[in-house]
C-alpha cells in the first residue's frame, strides 16, 4: 500500500561562504548548523530533517569546497564529495560572486558534473544582485545543460526558499519517513555541543586562529538527580602561542568563550549546564591524518 508521501536526501554543495548552513537553518526554522562570517566553518556532514504532510527531506549540509592545503582541508573536501554521492538531488549553491571566479568554483563544478542524480542551481543572496544580472546568470546556467532547474533565493530573508522546498517535494520519489516527524537532525547532543563551542571560538578569535582549533567532548553527562548537564571539552590548538591567546589574560578569553557557549547550550538542552573547557597543544594536528582520526575527523 502506498503512503503518498515522498522522502529523500538533498545535498547542499558549494564553495565556502555561499550560505549553505544559513539556508539549512532557514528551511528548518531553527539553528542546526553553526554559522559564522568566516569561510570553512562547516567541517562535517550536518543533516537537517524537514518533515511535513508531504513527506520528509533530509538536507545534508557540507563543508565548503576549496583547494586543500592541509589534511584537515582534504578531509572536508572528501566529506563534501561523499555527500554528493549519497544524495537523491544535489543543490549547487552560488552567490553574488562571479560563477567563473577562482579555483574553488571549478572544483565544485567538477564534483557536480560527476553525479548522476538531478542537479539544481541555487543563486543565493539574490537581494544583492541586480535583477537583470540574476536573469542572465539563470539563463546561462540552464543553457549549460548541467542543471534541471534554477532558483534565485535569499537564505537570509527567506525569499524564494518556500518555492525551492515545494519543488524538491515534487521531484523526490515516494518513500518512507527515515526519521521521526519531530526530529530536526540526526546529530547527537555531544556533536551539537562541540559545534556550539567551536562556533563561539570562531566568533571570539580573529584572523586564522579558529582554523587551527578543534574541539572534543571528553564528557557529556545528564544528571537526572539535580537536572544539570555536565560537559567537559578540550580545545586543541597547534602552537603554545595559540594556547595563550585562547586562554587570554588571566583566563579572560576562555571564560568569555565558555560563558557564551554555556548560554547557547542551555537553550539547546533546556537544562542548566556546567561547562568545563581545557586547552591543549597538538602540534600541527591539521596536517596529520593520525591526529585528525584521533580528533574525530574520519
Amino acid at each position: 500500500m502506498t503512503t503518498g508521501k515522498v522522502s529523500g536526501f538533498v545535498a547542499l554543495l558549494g564553495r565556502p561562504n555561499v550560505g549553505k548552513s544559513t539556508l539549512l537553518n532557514r528551511i528548518l526554522g531553527q539553528r542546526i548548523a553553526i554559522v559564522t562570517p568566516k569561510p570553512q566553518t562547516t567541517r562535517d556532514r550536518v543533516a537537517g530533517i524537514h518533515t511535513d504532510d508531504r513527506g520528509q527531506i533530509i538536507f545534508l549540509d557540507s563543508p565548503g569546497i576549496h583547494k586543500p592545503k592541509k589534511a584537515l582541508n582534504a578531509y572536508m573536501v572528501r566529506t563534501a564529495e561523499r555527500i554528493a554521492l549519497e544524495s537523491d538531488i544535489v543543490l549547487h549553491l552560488v552567490d553574488d560572486r562571479s560563477p567563473r571566479e577562482g579555483e574553488e568554483e571549478k572544483m565544485v563544478r567538477g564534483i557536480i558534473e560527476n553525479v548522476t542524480v538531478p542537479r539544481m542551481l541555487v543563486l543565493n543572496k539574490c537581494d544583492r544582485i541586480p535583477e537583470e544580472t540574476i536573469l542572465k546568470r539563470l539563463q546561462e546556467a540552464m543553457e549549460s545543460g548541467i542543471y534541471k532547474e534554477v532558483f534565485p533565493i535569499s537564505a537570509q530573508s527567506g525569499r524564494g526558499v518556500d518555492h525551492l522546498v515545494d519543488t524538491l517535494f515534487k521531484k523526490l520519489p515516494e518513500g518512507p519517513l527515515y526519521y521521526s516527524a519531530d526530529d530536526l537532525t540526526d546529530l547527537p547532543m555531544r556533536f551539537i555541543a562541540k559545534e556550539i563551542i567551536r562556533e563561539k571560538l570562531f566568533h571570539k578569535l580573529s584572523n586564522e586562529l579558529p582554523y587551527s582549533i578543534a574541539v572534543t567532548i571528553e564528557e557529556y553527562k545528564e544528571d537526572a538527580a539535580d537536572g544539570i548537564t555536565r560537559i567537559r571539552a578540550e580545545i586543541c590548538v597547534e602552537r603554545d602561542s595559540q594556547k595563550g591567546i585562547v586562554i587570554g589574560k588571566k583566563g579572560s578569553m576562555l571564560k568569555d568563550i565558555g560563558t557564551a557557549a554555556r548560554i547557547e547550550l542551555e537553550k539547546e538542552t533546556g537544562a542548566k549546564v556546567f561547562l568545563e573547557l581545557f586547552v591543549k597543544v597538538e602540534r600541527d594536528w591539521t596536517r596529520s591524518e593520525t591526529h585528525l582520526e584521533r580528533l574525530g575527523y574520519v
